[in-house]
């Protein structure tokens, strides 16, 4: 139907709206079929499969000059000396730039996103860091000097140039070492090389419990050191348009692998000391991103101010060396927990002590992940009356940590399966009717646990039963008994867990700390066509955003995906947002955009009941149609679009256009929660372990694209497995020399190390608090894979003496075990 030809005639034209039904009628089926619950196939896996992604490597930029940055070889030293007269003569070289440099330029500080409070009203210390380091140096990697040249052979030849005297100091690489009295004080204003001291719970209550209970189990836990190791490493391009008219005296575009374009414009204009408007910071396609992607980089301001002082285009990439020295790295915890339980296994008190190695700086979110999220998490999914958690963030000289995917939960959730199975076989129990006895009820909705969180929705004893079920536990003793040589031996492991998902709300995170916000917008634009572009603040590395999101707006407004592109990670094109972590872009971006979709539908409402000559309360819309019940009258949405698009078809007060925007701010975090289960055949001659069978059931509440949501379910664990088997950031206690430094030392998993995976999914306990319904599913994989493992492991091992291990769970480590337990060590 030709709207913009035939509008004269289309009030009498009663023909045309019947066709226009009947064509709705026969897309209706199909548009739906790609709306929410549609295993869509990902709609940008064609241009990345056919070599047609877009990476910060294949950007083109004319006579961009190359970086490379001079890194310390030394844990800790004070830098007396640098000498660059030869390295400035290397042919191709303009610029040597070095700390000293940025501090004349009057160059700020990098500052964290997140400064929470010790519980004793202090707030967090927070020792300066430098994109360059100025005097001393704290970890190895640290950047100390930029050289800039035509390439980047010469920019790399000429580091090696450089000469730099170091004072070396002591280095002290773990946190229990930080702590010891009269260790060296790292930072000035770090008194005992606390960064931050949090309490949460009751103390006094489950002091008093301890004391009156029947049993008690205690664990000593090391979680190790990971990388991300993304396939694709940190890469930036940074050109100042200089402008004598802008307020700046020009505008940055930095082009960047990151999921936080927006923190990164932030923090980038905070450090330069320019407007944020100033800033344009565009992160294109991204090979993966794992949370260590979402944070700020010393290379980030160094490069920005590097272009605006030198008025070239810089461009860096990271060789995989750097990325194992100097990119965020996670987890590093030690632990002491200990549970009082009931003569009948209920749980009475939790009692929780870490040390938390934070590296050499606090990063973003470097001390909230375990001072906040972590310490917050370890209620779980049971009711467990009292509980006390103590959190201690220590500087260490070590890469700074942050958040990487599960942030927090993986740990929480490995500490509490650990006690429950230890309880189970104190008490002679099965481990599955230990969890049964004490889960929080779904009756008690909303629940409030004892360290301040409030679970709106779940129904964790479904859950748990759906896991058992798909996972054949009641059979495993058969199993068990079936193993298939005398050297092998069987075990089955549980893991159930709750995790915060969907990152937010702003205020109460203010309240505790946060620098920024966690709301996400979402803009709409549709043309005179009825094709949709929708904006959002979120990022797409590896999640499917560009069929998910298009899904929503197919679901909503009933147009085909394929007429709705959706365009993110460009602050000037979206001036507003958040970005991608914490498994938060549909719950919180995909609201907004729902939101925004809303306000498209009340708008072109209003032009409809103008073109249908009716009244807007009598006017309804369904599958993209726009009608009046009762009635044979209709139009399109792709009609009310062009009428939107087109000023003289509107009514009085009605502005052209029909673009909207909307801002989410979730009023509580999405509580995903699920059970995974492991089963495992460990090699007794060896301490190999083989993974046998997966199973994970999770409630992610409403599911937008079953076949993305099982994809990031399997990610997640294979990661969780390479936690729990292979993976372990190894530094030298004495020098602080990174050992782990290349993909021959640091084991990522590999296909051949994980078994066919079972998902499913329960949408019972939808999300209340936003228009989807839906959960954060993209870290339920990292959350419950080391606990699940682990649990195997042991019980597999239990017969024969094992009771205790630290992942990860190699096999010298797991063979170690099996000798010390039979002895065999002893006599050798």
């Amino acid at each position: 139907m030709a709207i913009s030809a035939r509008w004269g005639d289309w009030r009498s034209s009663s023909s045309e709206v019947r066709n226009s039904v009947a064509t709705a009628a026969q897309q209706s089926e199909r548009q739906h079929a790609q709306g929410i619950g549609a295993s869509v196939p990902r709609k940008e896996d064609q241009r990345f499969l056919t070599g047609r992604g877009r990476f910060v490597a294949d950007i083109a930029a004319a006579s961009a000059a190359w970086c490379h940055f001079l890194r310390s070889p030394y844990a800790h030293a004070r830098v007396l000396r640098i000498e660059t007269k030869n390295a400035a003569a290397v042919p191709g070289v303009f610029a040597i730039l070095t700390g000293a440099d940025m501090a004349a330029d009057g160059i700020g500080p990098m500052t964290c996103l997140w400064r929470p409070q010790s519980s004793d009203g202090r707030p967090m210390t927070e020792p300066p860091r430098w994109a360059l380091a100025r005097e001393r140096v704290r970890y190895v990697g640290e950047a100390v000097a930029l050289v800039i040249a035509d390439t980047a052979e010469a920019a790399a030849d000429a580091a090696e140039q450089i000469a730099i005297e170091y004072e070396i100091l002591p280095a002290i690489t773990t946190a229990p070492a930080a702590r010891q009295p009269g260790a060296l004080r790292l930072h000035d204003e770090a008194a005992g090389n606390v960064c931050l001291q949090v309490a949460r719970g009751n103390s006094a209550a489950v002091d008093t419990a301890f004391r009156h209970a029947p049993h008690a189990v205690h664990l000593e836990l090391v979680i190790p050191r990971l990388a991300g190791a993304a396939i694709e490493p940190r890469a930036l391009i940074a050109q100042w348009h200089a402008d004598a008219k802008a307020p700046d005296g020009g505008r940055l575009a930095l082009h960047a692998t990151t999921q936080v374009p927006h923190h990164v414009r932030r923090q980038v204009a905070e450090e330069l000391g320019i407007a944020e408007a100033s800033v344009r910071v565009v992160a294109p396609d991204m090979g993966g991103g794992f949370g260590y992607k979402g944070k700020h980089y010393p290379e980030e301001t160094a490069l920005a101010w590097a272009a605006r002082r030198t008025q070239r285009t810089l461009r860096w990439t990271a060789s995989r060396s750097e990325s194992f020295l100097c990119d965020l790295q996670a987890r590093d915890h030690v632990t002491q927990a200990s549970l009082a339980v009931d003569a009948e296994g209920r749980f009475l008190a939790l009692r929780v002590a870490t040390m938390a190695n934070i590296g050499a700086y606090v990063s973003n979110f470097g001390a909230s992940i375990p001072g906040t999220v972590y310490a917050s998490l370890l209620a779980g999914p049971y009711a467990t009356p009292a509980i006390a958690v103590e959190v201690t963030c220590v500087f260490t000289n070590t890469v700074p940590t942050d958040a990487y995917r599960g942030a927090g939960r993986p740990e929480a959730c490995l500490v509490l399966e650990q006690l429950a199975d230890r309880a189970a076989a104190q008490l002679g129990l099965d481990r599955a009717e230990i969890r049964r006895r004490n889960f929080i009820s779904p009756s008690a909705m909303p629940y409030r646990t004892p360290l301040g969180p409030v679970y709106d929705c779940g129904d964790f004893p479904r859950i748990f039963e759906r896991a058992l079920v798909a996972g054949g536990y009641t059979s495993f003793e058969e199993r068990r008994r079936l193993a298939p040589a005398m050297d092998r031996v069987r075990g089955i492991g549980l893991a159930m867990f709750v995790e915060s998902s969907g990152i937010g709300p702003s205020k109460p995170s203010a309240a505790m700390g946060a620098r920024t916000g966690f709301f996400e917008s979402a803009s709409i634009r549709v043309d005179a066509s009825g094709r949709i572009t929708a904006m959002l603040g979120t990022h797409n590395h590896g999640q499917g955003h560009e069929t998910t999101f298009a899904q929503v707006l197919a679901d909503r407004l009933g147009v085909a995906i394929s007429e709705i592109s959706i365009v993110e990670g460009d602050t000037d094109i979206v001036p507003l947002g958040t970005g991608t972590f914490g498994s938060r872009s549909i719950a919180v971006g995909g609201a907004a955009l729902a939101l925004a979709a809303d306000k498209i539908i009340a708008k072109a409402s209003l032009v409809a009941a103008h073109l249908l000559e009716a009244a807007c309360v009598d006017v309804a819309f369904s599958h993209g149609q726009f009608s009046i019940p009762g009635t044979d009258r209709s139009i399109s949405f792709a009609a009310v679009a062009h009428a939107a698009n087109s000023a003289g078809l509107l009514p009085a007060g009605i502005e052209p256009g029909l673009d909207e925007l909307a801002v989410f701010d979730p009023p509580n975090v999405a509580w995903s929660n699920g059970c995974h289960l492991a089963e495992v055949e460990v090699d007794t001659t060896t301490g190999a372990i083989s993974v046998r069978r997966y199973v994970a059931i999770d409630d992610f509440g409403t599911v937008i694209n079953p076949l993305i949501v099982h994809g990031q379910v399997h990610g997640g664990i294979a990661q969780g497995s390479g936690a729990a088997l292979c993976e372990q950031v190894q530094v030298e206690q004495n020098s602080g020399q990174v050992l782990s430094g290349s993909f021959l030392d640091y084991a990522l998993p590999r296909a051949g190390d994980l078994p066919d995976i079972d998902t499913e999914t329960d949408e019972s306990q939808p999300f209340p608090h936003n228009p989807l319904g839906a959960k954060g599913c993209g870290e339920s994989g990292a959350v419950g894979a080391p606990a699940a493992i682990m649990s195997a492991v042991l019980d597999a091992l239990r017969p024969l003496g094992v009771t205790q291990l630290e992942i990860p769970l190699t096999a010298a480590r797991v063979w170690q075990a099996i000798r010390e337990a039979s002895g065999a060590l002893k006599s050798d």
